[in-house]
């Protein structure tokens, strides 16, 4: 079953493929009123299950609008429409979709919760963030990255403060595709050996560091993300706060990348904490280009799962 749950599960060709197919249907777009259909319409008849236990703005909208544009559907279940609410096992409520629905996009907390409805549904799967990872960010991030620099391969990417599911998810792109993945970020916030270990297996080169200048120094591209959610208790916020405000994206911070660097971020971003206003709303920015490309990303992920890509 052609699921898309961890970018380690792919190969750099299976990958590059993604990126071309959102690159041509891009283009081919041009012109056209956001809710027409794609010309050849892949997946009419098609509908998708989008599964959310966790709020969004991207997630929700682009996927919902990939599947108009591919001629689809789609079905918004958040976690109170579901019995899994009321206790209904993970298992069930897969079995249950994979009845009525050609595929499952799910936005979770536990990361186990995706693999379990891959394992249950018995239609494809998307994982459309966990805890764990956040596969279709990166690829929409890799899609801004190879438009503002025409190449993936040989790119050095650097990310700084907290490392979570967004971050995995990078160190595993960067080491697939030929990029050097440089962190500054304190200790205690850094990525699980695991993934590093992982990388390190495929020839990866990631980088840590705890001086945030260092981790710029010579970049492409800079990235960060949100260093509070809404899970963390008030005394967690404040010593969150503490540890990572030295490292804040501020203009002198870009500054030590090179001077044609871009700066990217999944969103929502908080102006004053991990990225001051200057940089976020600065001409280095392309967080919006980035926000845009989830839709182009995810509609080749969507033609991989149903097998239509290429």
């Amino acid at each position: 079953m052609p699921h898309f749950i961890d970018i380690a599960d792919f190969s750099k060709e299976a990958l590059l493929a993604m990126l071309a197919e959102a690159k041509r249907r891009k283009a081919a777009r041009a012109g056209l009123p956001k809710g027409a259909a794609d010309a050849d319409a892949p997946l009419a008849g098609h509908v998708l299950a989008l599964i959310f236990e966790k709020p969004s703005t991207r997630t929700r909208t682009s996927f919902d609008m990939a599947m108009r544009q591919l001629g689809g559907g789609a079905m918004t279940l958040n976690s109170h429409d579901l019995q899994l609410g009321r206790g209904e096992s993970i298992e069930d409520t897969a079995r249950v979709l994979g009845r009525m629905v050609d595929g499952v996009m799910a936005r979770v907390h536990e990361h186990e919760k995706i693999t379990a409805l891959a394992e249950h549904a018995g239609v494809p799967v998307i994982n459309g963030l966990s805890d764990l990872s956040h596969p279709c960010q990166i690829m929409a991030d890799l899609q801004t990255l190879e438009e503002h620099k025409s190449r993936l391969e040989g790119l050095t990417v650097a990310w700084v403060g907290d490392c979570a599911n967004v971050t995995r998810s990078w160190i595993e792109a960067a080491a697939l595709l030929g990029m050097t993945f440089k962190i500054g970020a304190p200790q205690g916030y850094w990525p699980d050996e695991e993934v590093l270990a992982w990388a390190d297996e495929k020839g990866g080169e990631v980088l840590i560091t705890e001086d945030p200048a260092e981790a710029v120094e010579g970049a492409d591209c800079v990235m960060t993300d949100t260093w509070i959610s809404m899970h963390h208790r008030e005394e967690e916020k404040a010593r969150r706060m503490a540890d990572l405000m030295p490292y804040q994206v501020t203009p002198e911070l870009m500054a030590k990348a090179k001077e044609d660097a871009i700066f990217m971020h999944c969103l929502p971003a908080h102006r004053g904490e991990e990225v001051a206003a200057e940089v976020i709303d600065g001409p280095r920015s392309v967080v919006f280009d980035e926000a845009e490309n989830r839709l182009h990303a995810q509609k080749a992920v969507l033609l991989h799962c149903f097998g239509k890509l290429g």
